[in-house]
């Protein structure tokens, strides 16, 4: 079960600092270590953070993304950026790829339990099964940029992902349907406008 958002920034909040803190003594206790990564980049035509549309992810925006496995099992990820289009709104997943000149390099949303077959254009036509793609299973990191383009965005899993795992972040053209719109199928965000390779 998903938790509400504002007991996911108490979660990181509050649960980060101490287990940080008190790190040593439980990895001696034999309890699994707080592990952190992070990942930053400057949108270029390059990696490792690329923007493939100039007016909505310019050249020069920033994106960091930071990863937290917790003892406790869950994955914490938090998304800042900077120099995006003013007080606009965008979405954002991690993927099962990293980034490359385009942005279907990046490969499809990652999801913790995969659907299969995966979906497709056909033939045969495979629908997206909003069973798998939706906050739970996959990791959103929707936001919505202030008036000088900055943004943040938080996903608290209550899963760590284990052989499988992401690669990158994408932004997207807009925040993610949830498939209560028929027309709009669950997980989709429209066009992909920048990414971030991440070493998850």
């Amino acid at each position: 079960m998903r938790l509400p958002r504002t007991a996911r920034l108490a979660l990181v909040a509050t649960a980060i600092p101490v287990l940080a803190i008190s790190l040593a003594p439980q990895a001696q206790a034999g309890t699994p270590p707080l592990i952190h990564v992070a990942a930053s980049g400057t949108l270029a035509s390059s990696g490792p953070a690329f923007s493939y549309d100039a007016t909505l992810a310019p050249v020069g925006a920033t994106m960091r993304v930071d990863a937290w496995y917790l003892p406790s099992g869950h994955t914490v990820v938090v998304l800042r950026v900077r120099g995006l289009v003013p007080n606009r709104e965008y979405g954002s997943h991690a993927h099962t790829n990293a980034c490359g000149a385009t942005g279907a390099v990046a490969g499809p949303h990652f999801q913790q339990v995969p659907q299969i077959p995966a979906p497709s254009a056909g033939p045969p036509v495979v629908p997206i099964d909003p069973a798998y793609a939706n906050a739970d299973n996959e990791i959103w990191l929707d936001f919505t940029t202030d008036s000088k383009g900055r943004g943040w965005a938080i996903a608290v899993q209550d899963w760590q992902p284990s052989d499988r795992r992401p690669a990158s972040v994408v932004i997207h053209l807009e925040h993610t349907h949830d498939g209560t719109d028929p027309t709009l199928p669950a997980g989709t965000a429209g066009a992909r406008l920048a990414c971030l390779s991440v070493g998850f």
